[in-house]
């Protein structure tokens, strides 16, 4: 996945944005003021820290060799994943994962307000 695949992608979800809160060469994709995915898209490699169930993070970082433990982020809950070593749909599937945690935890005003999209 290219780093326009993966801004597009996090871009996709309902009411998402990009901002850049540590300088402008670290993206920050948050859902109504929350963060689900954090990036430099023009690092090398290419990775991104992902919110993640605490237990699916033990398992992933066992399975996937590149997935890590959340970098400058509380590891019980984020990963940084290099983008690389994953095929994209498992990618694609982390990503959506951590916006949804992220929507999970919104008020419910606000998630009936995504719902509505």
């Amino acid at each position: 996945m290219t780093p326009q695949q993966l801004r597009a992608l996090c871009l996709g979800f309902n009411a998402s944005v990009e901002e850049f809160p540590f300088g402008p060469e670290t993206s920050v994709f948050k859902v109504l003021g929350k963060m689900f995915a954090l990036t430099a898209l023009d690092g090398e490699p290419l990775t991104v820290n992902l919110k993640c169930d605490p237990d699916d993070a033990v398992r992933l970082r066992e399975e996937y060799g590149a997935v890590a433990p959340g970098w400058h982020m509380n590891k019980r809950h984020w990963n940084t994943v290099t983008v690389s070593g994953l095929p994209d749909a498992k990618l694609r599937e982390l990503i959506e994962d951590s916006y949804d945690l992220v929507v999970a935890k919104l008020p419910r005003a606000e998630r009936l307000r995504l719902d509505r999209g």
